[in-house]
């Protein structure tokens, strides 16, 4: 009965709203390397994500609830160099995903991306990241080529990457 309940209520909840954000390097960096470890085994150090984010060609976003918590509850970093934007690392807490949270952020991205007139965009993920590729396609990237061994898992055991790739821009008449 509880469980009936619970669904009942869940049906006339309000859905939390979300904000993307450019990622600000002072009040955001701490909170990078614990979203990263829960997406990647490899987490990336706060000296490597200033690092990275000191970089001109270097940009990111985070996402928020509206009107709650401070802390994202996501993130993505991209580099924007000749032309091509390149996805650096992408994640969405283990407790948000499934709510949209990346697709706000990769849309972010594309408006960056369009606004400095790039052609293509390129990532790597995980060929075991269904839900990624998923998103990825949807959003209209390809499969361009692999990356045997690209990543480790928890265990170190190797997992290859498809390079994916969106234009753009369009090409010819």
């Amino acid at each position: 009965m509880a469980g009936i309940l619970a669904w009942i209520l869940s049906l006339f909840s309000r859905r939390s709203e979300y904000i993307v954000m450019p990622l600000e390097q002072i009040a955001d960096i701490a909170d990078l390397p614990f979203l990263h470890a829960q997406g990647f085994s490899r987490v990336w150090s706060e000296e490597e994500f200033a690092s990275l984010i000191a970089q001109d060609n270097v940009f990111g976003f985070t996402v928020r609830e509206s009107g709650r918590s401070k802390r994202p509850h996501g993130f993505v970093l991209a580099r924007h160099a000749a032309g091509e934007g390149e996805i650096l690392t992408i994640v969405v807490s283990k407790a948000k995903r499934g709510e949209g949270l990346g697709r706000m952020l990769m849309e972010a991205v594309l408006r960056e991306l369009h606004k400095e007139r790039a052609e293509v965009l390129l990532l790597e993920v995980d060929e075991t990241n269904a839900s990624a590729i998923g998103l990825y396609k949807r959003l209209g990237f390809t499969t361009v080529g692999t990356r045997p061994g690209y990543y480790r898992d928890g265990e170190g055991k190797a997992t290859g990457a498809f390079v994916m790739q969106r234009d753009l821009i369009r090409r010819g008449g």
